[in-house]
């Protein structure tokens, strides 16, 4: 049960709290001075929330370290995890537990981290799902980029080191390691390591069937000239 004292202590210590009876923060949360929490937000467990931050609406985050200017976006969901400074979250993501954002580093909408590192200054800004990996700094992941890191019986790694670029659409298959600097062509499956500087393609080549429209449609229009004969 949130108190209105306890509501009150943390508004006299520089916590802005637009909509106090919508938002709910248990006795051992700690909230920095000049934090913003927007409506209908929950705070959890041992959750540290660090000074300057900005927690928009229908967020949740329960056990988790969050540290100074940090903006977490609407419809967030944050477990057991930790949350650097300057960092941008959501909307729309998941931090599974063992998860770290590392100083700068954004996670955009409709992204998932299960138990992974997201390097300084990296970004995963849409429509991705990054699972047991270690990502370093600088990285760039493409949308729907996934790391494949569940064979039906046991979970593996997946290394990108610092500077790397993960195009659009691309499977990572663990375990695997995509070097420094390193591009992953989009729609690759990557399933061998990628070494520094190196480009990674792994997709069919594209073939263009000429005039296969017109043809379609003349097979279409003698079949039908045959049946009402």
């Amino acid at each position: 049960m949130v108190t209105q004292a306890r509501l009150s202590a943390l508004q006299a210590e520089g916590v802005t709290l637009l909509d106090p009876p919508t938002t709910f923060i248990d006795e051992a949360v700690t909230i920095g001075s000049g934090t913003v929490v927007h409506p209908g937000v929950t705070l959890e467990g041992r959750t540290r929330i660090g000074a300057n931050c900005r927690i928009r609406s229908w967020v949740r985050i329960t056990d988790s370290v969050v540290g100074d200017g940090v903006l977490v976006n609407d419809s967030c969901v944050i477990t057991a995890s930790q949350i650097d400074d300057e960092a941008i979250v959501g909307p729309f993501a998941h931090l599974r537990p063992g998860s770290h954002m590392k100083a700068g580093s954004h996670l955009g909408n409709f992204v998932e981290l299960k138990k992974t590192v997201l390097g300084e200054g990296s970004k995963a800004s849409h429509l991705a799902y990054l699972g047991d990996s270690t990502i370093g700094a600088g990285v760039n992941i493409g949308a729907g980029t996934i790391t494949c890191n569940y064979d039906g019986e046991k979970k593996y790694p997946t290394v990108i080191e610092d500077g790397a670029f993960i195009g659009s659409d691309s499977q990572l298959i663990a375990p695997v390691r995509i070097g420094a600097g390193s591009y992953i062509a989009a729609g690759s499956s990557i399933t061998d390591d990628v070494p520094p500087g190196a480009l990674g393609v792994a997709r069919a080549r594209q073939t263009n069937v000429l005039d296969w429209v017109g043809k379609r449609r003349r097979q279409k229009t003698e079949v039908r000239r045959q049946k009402t004969e």
